[in-house]
């Protein structure tokens, strides 16, 4: 019986060991595997007609992978996401603004021509993917606060943060299972924060 008692225990501690071997490997292979792909630069929140936009550089490259994928036909979804947040001493930071903006890249074997696809309703056209690329590369003037939005105010802090990322979820099924753990269709950036004050907003003439 005591050499059972010292089996059992030294495979209990095996098992644990292994078992917490595992959970390390777990935790270690997603951060190799989506390791940021893509840097933001210069972001700014200025003042519009329409309430407050940003504006931002994403330094970003398609690998080989991706670049024959889309050559080939596949539609590229990128998301790039903004948040707007307040500092509370009390509890974790408040979420006041989420936004998204979706883009779609694409190329049309008949025209020979890619075409950039912007959630606003925006469709460009390009003779090179290089173009396309460039254009994307280059966030202008999209509205995150709207002017009517009342859960901000003038003059306060904040915490803005904005990110740039492949939405692997909107490729068809087989790409999706291809994807995944697979570091050649990870395109994405951390989030980039900083802090923000925001100005007053023109006073309307009429």
């Amino acid at each position: 019986m005591p050499n059972m008692m010292v089996f059992i225990t030294a495979f209990s501690k095996s098992m644990a060991e292994r078992l917490r071997r595992w959970l390390l490997l777990l935790a270690f292979v997603p951060f190799l595997a989506f390791t940021a792909e893509v840097e933001i630069t210069n972001p700014q929140i200025s003042v519009s007609d329409d309430g407050y936009v940003l504006s931002a550089d994403f330094t970003l490259e398609l690998n080989q992978r991706l670049e024959d994928a889309v050559t080939k036909g596949l539609m590229l979804h990128f998301v790039a996401d903004f948040e707007l947040t307040k500092g509370r001493w009390y509890w974790l930071d408040e979420k006041l603004i989420v936004r998204s903006q979706p883009y779609r890249l694409s190329y049309h074997a008949l025209t020979r021509q890619f075409r950039l696809s912007s959630g606003g309703g925006l469709h460009q056209s390009f003779s090179s993917l290089t173009e396309a690329m460039a254009v994307l590369s280059h966030l202008r003037n999209w509205v995150v606060i709207e002017k009517t939005d009342k859960t901000v105010r003038v003059g306060e802090p904040y915490m803005a943060a904005l990110r740039l990322r492949l939405d692997i979820a909107q490729l068809p099924k087989p790409f999706q299972i291809t994807s995944l753990g697979n570091k050649d269709w990870s395109l994405s950036s951390d989030w980039k924060t900083w802090p923000v004050t925001l100005p007053a907003l023109p006073v309307d003439s009429k």
